[in-house]
Order: structure tokens, then sequence, then C-alpha cells
């Protein structure tokens, strides 16, 4: 009985000192945990990207003549200094360029469609897509999945031009069915159906208009308009996405 009593204690003595030594080292752990700089708030969370400026290598200024009329609702104002930096996590790089694009309009007035994605940003004649009147859109397949940090896109910056009704999406699929977001939008009244914008009108100039997309994973870009304050018609010279492939 006394042996007995001697190794029931041994069997508690090494089941306590096993639960200490347990328990202290879910502290340290603990406590390394919560020093990592990926511990915020009681959660675990990435660690933050290194961030670096895109590479936007922008066309010659082209404004030629006199501005027209630009007497625009919601318009804003010109920055009056070049566009700042524009930051992105290392290894973002161009991703559109000669990939496929469609339109709504599937003949253009002038050019071809795959040349707003050809690389040439210049304004001079035979370096932009005319497409028809009204309400049009075109789409850009990146074939692949990427996280998506900028979209950058000129429509036609030879003339001070103000277009309507610009959105641009993305999606998962070419019919923009499946996990449609909406990037940018200046459509004040609706018009275009999709949604009344918050975003501003802005006047077209060499540098392009910038639509941060926050890193949204996406394989299809949409670009609508609908005419501009000098006609109804709508144009493209090229559209940028810069992004990095989904890991």
């Amino acid at each position: 009985m006394h042996v007995l009593l001697r190794r029931m204690k041994r069997t508690v003595a090494k089941s306590a000192i096993s639960a200490a030594v347990i328990g202290i080292i879910l502290l340290v752990m603990n406590h390394l945990v919560r020093r990592d700089p990926c511990f915020h708030r009681g959660k675990l969370v990435p660690a933050k990207a290194e961030m670096t400026p895109i590479d936007i290598k922008l066309p010659r200024p082209m404004f030629e003549g006199t501005p027209e009329d630009r007497r625009v609702p919601n318009l804003e104002k010109p920055l009056g200094r070049p566009r700042p930096p524009f930051l992105a996590p290392v290894g973002t790089k161009t991703v559109a360029l000669g990939k496929p694009v469609t339109s709504a309009d599937e003949f253009p007035i002038i050019g071809e469609i795959a040349m707003i994605t050809d690389g040439d940003k210049e304004a001079a004649d035979g370096s932009y897509v005319e497409l028809g009147p009204f309400l049009q859109h075109v789409t850009i397949d990146l074939q692949d999945e990427y996280e998506v940090y900028a979209i950058v896109v000129w429509h036609y910056h030879k003339q001070a031009r103000i277009y309507s009704d610009v959105v641009v999406q993305v999606a998962d699929d070419r019919d923009f069915i499946m996990n449609v977001r909406t990037l940018f939008n200046n459509d004040i009244d609706n018009s275009a159906g999709l949604g009344v914008g918050n975003d501003m009108h802005y006047t077209e100039t060499n540098e392009g208009k910038l639509i941060d997309a926050k890193g949204t994973r996406a394989r299809y870009v949409r670009l609508q308009s609908n005419g501009n304050n000098i006609d109804d018609l709508n144009h493209y010279i090229e559209v940028e996405v810069y992004g990095k492939a989904v890991q």
C-alpha cells in the first residue's frame, strides 16, 4: 500500500512539473508573438510589403489650339504640378501590355481596338482609337488573376478634353457578372446605369488618369465612357494596368 502511494505521488509530481513547463513555454511563445510586428490587436496580420514608386513613362504633352469651354460640373482643379509618385509593393509591373481587348463598338471609326494596350501613349494621329457616340466600353483580359494596384488611362490628350460617365470596374469573368467591383465612377446622374458616382470629372493631360486599385484581385478590367465635352465620341490612346501575379 505504501509503495502504491509513493508511486502515485511521483506520478502527480511529474504531471505538475510537466504542466508547469508547458505553461512557461506557452507564456514565452505568447510574449514573442505579441512582440512580432505581424501581431496587432490580438490578431496575426500579414507584414507590410516593401513599397516603391511605380515607373510610369509619360508621353509628350501635346495640347494644341485654344481649350474649349470646360464648364463641367464636379470638375477637379488642375494640380498645377507633376503628379506625386504612386507607391506599390516591390515587383509591381505593367500587366496589360499586349493583352487582348474587346469593345462594345466592334468597328471603331478610327484605329484598331488592339492599340489600347500596344504601349503607344502618344497623342499623335494614328496613336488613338475612336469609338462611336454615346455609351461605350472596352474590356481588357489580363489572362490571369493579378493583384491590381493602379490603372492609368489616356483617353485623348491632344486637347484639354473632359470625358463623361467614366467608370472603371474589375471582375472575375469577361461578362462582368462575377465579383464586379467599381474602382472609379464620375457618373453623377447614373446615366450609364451603373450607379451614381462620387468621383470627379477631370481634364485629360499627358499624365493620364491614375486610379488606385488598392491591390484588388481581378482578371478583367472594363472602362466605360459616354462622350466628352467636345463631341459625343469616345477615345482611347492607352490603358496601363499595374499589378502582381497572385501567389
